[in-house]
């Protein structure tokens, strides 16, 4: 479950990022009563996690013991072609496409906010510092929780036998499982939407029309 929990914290991230970015570029007003799309992005990221962990239990690599022996994870060490191979596609649809929709999704959004950002004022380009910074956090939290273990689990597959010993695996093992925390410090704390969510009122009704017609680039 551990690994299910994982990939879904990774799918998860990315839905969000792509999810936020499709949002706040449509010029629609957003409904706050539906949940449609948060419903569906929670299967979806479910779905696609079970899709690359059952391959092992199927015969398509297999699971073993990581590090010390005290976790259960891919069998990094076995170096045939049905292991190589589910491993490599596992680091591909699971790591680098993620991080690719990550990166292009922010990467949009903060396009669109610099497109407005020569007829904006100080409270946008506040905005555009903010969103910035919670870009820029986000991978950084990203790499560092899956890049040491990326990098230990590909120099365990493809580099020389016991290269890594059980007792260098531990941290990077533990540092992509710290995943599952850190990402709802980043979308809570610092998504000023979850934090300022208020009652219906004639003023915030206001804001809503005007939101219509403003960009929501610029409305963060």
């Amino acid at each position: 479950m551990s690994r299910v929990g994982c990939i879904v914290s990774l799918i998860s991230l990315a839905v969000l990022s792509y999810e936020r970015c499709c949002t706040m570029l449509c010029r629609m007003q957003a409904d706050g009563t539906d949940f449609g799309t948060a419903v569906a992005g929670v299967c979806f990221s479910w779905v696609y996690a079970l899709a690359w962990t059952l391959p092992p239990l199927l015969g398509w690599s297999s699971y073993g013991p990581e590090g010390p022996g005290t976790t259960c994870s891919v069998d990094w060490r076995t170096q045939t072609p049905n292991n190589i191979s589910y491993i490599v596609c596992l680091f591909t649809f699971c790591l680098l496409l993620p991080f690719s929709v990550i990166m292009y999704s922010y990467g949009k959004l903060l396009s669109a906010i610099k497109q407005v950002s020569n007829v904006s004022t100080a409270v946008t380009r506040r905005r555009e510092q903010r969103v910035l910074v919670m870009v820029v956090t986000m991978v950084a939290c990203y790499l560092l929780c899956w890049l040491p273990y990326g990098v230990a689990a590909l120099l365990s597959t493809f580099g020389p036998r016991n290269l890594l010993t059980p007792e260098v695996t531990i941290v990077p093992s533990l540092l992509a499982k710290t995943s599952t925390v850190i990402n709802p410090v980043i979308y809570i704390y610092m998504n000023r939407q979850c934090c300022t969510m208020k009652s219906p009122t004639k003023n915030n009704i206001d804001k809503e029309r005007v939101s219509c017609v403003i960009p929501k680039a610029v409305m963060i």
